[in-house]
């Protein structure tokens, strides 16, 4: 027997049908109990019910391959195998707990232990009190981690530097500063700090393709569409959002620090005055992705209204800034509204439930509450990304609403570590919160 047998919870599978093939040459089992609850999620149109048919997809296509009940061979050496042995329900009647389909899978976990002792057998799950279970049964347990990444060592999109005063000084006369400091990721910025005389400082952003540190060039201090940063950390999130060459822009960070109202800004600033996009798609997920937003009476934006408050509170604050700040027509002249906006084309308010399958050119996309996005749910709403779309990511890593879903493996965590080194990517993490000095207490204490 092999050395290693992984038996998968339903929640892997369902989370990741790849999941199947994850496990390099060695032994897959899964109890035909998962099956039979995978089987409930097939009907509907949600991310969880498309992964259920994706699941029964490859197992028919493994069953004409063999037997999946002694299990079949698959092409990186391992195997996978539908266990429907009787002795499981022998195993699982062993164990205290009541909750039955739970007790047959770690069942399925002791079956294989007891039968196989030279093999080590783990019990894969993404539910916590699963492996806690499992391990008071003397089995071992893993949690699911193909997509995480270690946010104690998150990447924050930007570093500081000491540099002697000859660098201090080539950068003044030339903007720029050859890099003789070390490697860097694309679009990284570089506070750098004069080594004589610490108050003296530029903030530089790296050139990957040219291996040059050049100053800010896109936000200058400029009002966008009313609003201007209020901190280092902002401007640099701002330099990237009105950079056109950046098609996707990450802003992570505690509740409070702007992210969201600093993506807006420049989406607005893009399609309403500079014309640069066609439009400004806003969307974020409704817990979970492509959930059914029910046979509710009103057109699709009124069943959207309950999800879209937060964005149409920042809207407010936008309009009423850029209103007060514009000089533009005949004093009295009636200013746009939201609606007016929506009305004239040039924004759009989009349930993440209608994005697969759609194209979208020349337009500037935000997701907001992206931490609430799986791996694989983010890869579908990047690829929904048309010719000069810029798309907007916004999320707090530690405020995640979804189950099976953490600080480490949620879809904007990864896809920020994953996409750092792209010279078409930049990412920016707030921790300055601008909302008030009683929200900003709140984030950093609760």
């Amino acid at each position: 027997m092999e050395k290693k047998i992984f038996v998968l919870d339903t929640n892997v599978l369902i989370h990741n049908p790849q999941s199947l093939f994850s496990f390099q040459e060695h032994r897959v089992v899964i109890p035909i109990v998962v099956i039979e609850e995978v089987d409930q999620f097939k009907k509907g149109v949600d991310e969880k019910s498309r992964n259920a048919r994706q699941i029964g997809r490859y197992l028919d296509n493994l069953r004409k391959k063999g037997s999946l009940q002694k299990g079949v061979p698959i092409e990186n050496g391992g195997i996978i195998q539908v266990t429907v042995d009787r002795e499981v329900g022998d195993a699982a009647a062993k164990l205290l707990f009541m909750d039955k389909k739970d007790n047959l899978i770690i069942g399925t976990a002791l079956y294989f232990k007891n039968k196989y002792p030279d093999s080590l057998v783990t019990l894969v799950s993404k539910d916590v009190n699963v492996r806690i279970k499992a391990d008071c049964m003397g089995i071992n347990a893993e949690n699911f981690e193909t997509d995480t990444i270690k946010y104690d060592e998150f990447y924050t999109g930007w570093e500081s530097l000491d540099i002697a005063s000859e660098h201090f000084a080539e950068i003044e006369e030339k903007k720029y500063l050859s890099n003789v400091f070390g490697d860097f990721f694309a679009n990284q910025y570089v506070r750098v700090f004069d080594e004589k005389n610490p108050d003296r400082l530029k903030t530089l952003r790296y050139n990957q393709q040219h291996n040059l540190l050049y100053t800010i060039r896109h936000y200058l201090g400029q009002e966008v569409f009313g609003i201007k940063a209020r901190n280092f950390e902002q401007e640099m999130a701002l330099d990237l959002l009105l950079d056109d060459d950046i098609k996707l822009v990450s802003l992570s960070g505690k509740a409070g620090t702007g992210k969201t109202l600093l993506a807006m800004a420049a989406g607005l600033q893009k399609v309403v005055e500079d014309e640069k996009y066609s439009r400004l798609v806003i969307s974020r997920p409704i817990s979970p992705l492509g959930k059914d937003l029910g046979y509710l009476p009103g057109t699709k934006s009124e069943k959207f209204n309950p999800w879209m408050q937060p964005i149409y509170d920042n809207m407010d604050i936008l309009l009423s800034l850029h209103d007060d700040k514009s000089q533009d027509g005949p004093k009295g002249k009636k200013k746009p509204t939201l609606m007016d906006f929506m009305d004239y084309g040039f924004l759009e308010l989009e349930p993440l439930t209608y994005i697969r399958g759609r194209s979208l050119p020349n337009q500037f996309i935000i997701i907001d509450e992206a931490q609430n996005l799986s791996p694989h749910e983010m890869k579908t709403i990047i690829t929904r990304a048309g010719e000069n779309t810029k798309l907007v990511l916004t999320g707090d890593p530690y405020q995640i609403d979804i189950p099976y879903l953490d600080a480490h493996s949620n879809g904007l965590s990864v896809a920020v570590e994953k996409l750092k080194s792209e010279h078409l990517v930049g990412h920016m993490t707030l921790e300055k919160g601008e909302r008030s000095a009683l929200a900003d207490l709140a984030a950093k204490y609760f």
